[in-house]
């Protein structure tokens, strides 16, 4: 996940160790307040970090960015199948 985001491709272990901290202290307060309704998702995570306008912004952006990065695979499988159906 780091070096997904730009980090080393082999960080430090205390490094590693203290993003595994905050991310599983972020999942367990999400899922505490998805277990109101029986699921967890996105805007749990969103709602945690919601007065943190930084955060807010970047995972904005990251989402964002995600769903081009799905709506380009998806054309780009369907104009795959559309050259397989013409050879």
């Amino acid at each position: 996940m780091m070096y997904g985001f730009g980090d080393d491709p082999n960080p430090l272990p205390e490094t590693v160790a203290l993003v595994e901290d905050i991310v599983v202290e972020y999942a367990h307060k999400a899922q505490d307040i998805g277990s109101k309704r029986g699921k967890l998702s996105v805007e749990d995570f969103l709602y945690l970090i919601r007065k943190d306008l930084p955060k807010l912004n970047r995972c904005t952006e990251l989402l964002s960015m995600q769903e081009e990065l799905k709506q380009a695979r998806k054309a780009f499988e369907v104009d795959e199948e559309k050259l397989g159906t013409l050879e």
